[in-house]
């Protein structure tokens, strides 16, 4: 078992780190307080949180397909790193936020605080989302919620490297207003959650990094391909992006090292281990799950 602070174990340099159990992790702070103080010392490098701010309520929404509604328990991501950021160095990672329902400006604001309080340990993902029911209720365009997405990390990138910013887009408008403090990174990398054709050339010629949201066979090799495409039409080298991929505990600790394995050699240079819907309940089974996966990670 490392101490937190240790240099964690990489396999051939994957990065590993655990998904926060958002919808079965409760809502007492001392539960979320032992699950980060337990990540740290089994030496995982980094903690991933999803996003929503507001869930459907089905009897009013009756035609409601989507995995989360309004009994599913989500903290905010950004008040959970500040959180966490009091008594763990963990590196923090949204993935992804759901920019375009926000205000960018706030957006930038908030994860440059994050920033500074983890000492530059915040990897911001940005993506599109799904839940149209929260894109209205936060008073934003789902419709052309992807073109939004492009404008607001160029004007994030600007907002966190510089003093004072003038931008003037088609959706964004900042006119010599700045942030203060920017933040220790500058710019924070912004990461890209892709499944879509044009998400995945998005990510290609945008991000610093990106979460595939398929298994490493001949659907991540093909997503691979499109990112490299949108890179390499971009003048980018796409050798320079980095990849997360996620894997669940629930198919037990036996395959763990497989699945790390198989990340590693499609190129990945991070990997999330999730131990959401596992049947497990509260803090106290995350943590136990997340030891059982350290033993093989860190073997």
């Amino acid at each position: 078992m490392l101490q937190e602070g240790a240099s964690p174990y990489r396999i051939e340099d994957v990065n590993i780190g655990v998904v926060f159990p958002q919808t079965e992790i409760g809502s007492d702070s001392g539960g979320v307080r032992a699950y980060g103080e337990a990540v740290a010392e089994l030496g995982f490098a980094h903690v991933l949180a999803y996003d929503h701010v507001l869930g459907a309520d089905t009897t009013v929404h009756a035609d409601w397909r989507g995995p989360y509604d309004l009994h599913s328990t989500f903290h905010e991501p950004f008040v959970l790193f500040g959180f966490l950021a009091a008594f763990t160095s963990l590196e923090v990672v949204t993935g992804i936020l759901i920019a375009p329902q926000r205000q960018t400006a706030l957006v930038a604001k908030q994860a440059a605080a994050v920033d500074v309080l983890t000492g530059g340990k915040l990897r911001l993902g940005v993506g599109l989302g799904w839940n149209q029911v929260e894109y209205g209720a936060l008073g934003k365009d789902f419709t052309n919620r992807g073109h939004r997405l492009e404008e607001q990390i160029e004007l994030l990138r600007l907002l966190f490297s510089n003093e004072s910013v003038t931008f003037e887009g088609q959706y964004e408008h900042v006119i010599g207003a700045g942030l203060c403090p920017l933040p220790v990174q500058r710019p924070i990398p912004i990461w890209v959650g892709a499944s879509s054709e044009a998400a995945l050339r998005r990510a290609g010629r945008l991000a610093d990094g990106w979460f595939p949201q398929v298994v490493p066979g001949h659907g991540l090799e093909e997503a691979v391909d499109l990112v490299r495409s949108g890179a390499e039409a971009a003048g980018r080298d796409p050798s320079n992006l980095g990849m997360e991929g996620r894997l669940n505990s629930g198919s037990g600790v036996g395959q763990l090292a497989e699945q790390l394995g198989r990340w590693r050699d499609a190129g990945a240079s991070h990997v999330s281990i999730n131990t959401m819907g596992a049947g497990l309940r509260g803090p106290d089974d995350h943590i136990a799950a997340l030891r059982a996966a350290a033993e093989v990670a860190f073997a």
